[in-house]
């Protein structure tokens, strides 16, 4: 009986897969991309002067919001990786 049940919950996760379409690969590709910004404009914030992070904070600030609202539309799969550090 798992058997049946695990090829079930197999055939449904790609089926879902196939629904979500290039829309939802799109926004996982803008979501990664905007991960990755953050991470060089951290990097950017270490060596930055004084009269520079004012502006490199706003930048995380932003960055960090567009990334949670991406997640959001993206659905609660994506919280566990960005949690995870990946």
């Amino acid at each position: 009986m798992a058997e049946i049940i695990d090829f079930a919950e197999i055939h449904e996760a790609r089926r879902k897969a196939r629904a979500r379409g290039p829309e939802h690969e799109n926004l996982e590709r803008a979501v990664q991309l905007m991960r990755e910004n953050l991470a060089a404009v951290a990097a950017e914030l270490a060596g930055a002067p004084r009269d520079e992070q004012a502006e490199l904070l706003t930048r995380i600030e932003r960055l960090a919001a567009m990334i949670r609202y991406g997640m959001r539309m993206l659905g609660g799969t994506s919280g566990a990786r960005w949690n995870a550090g990946g």
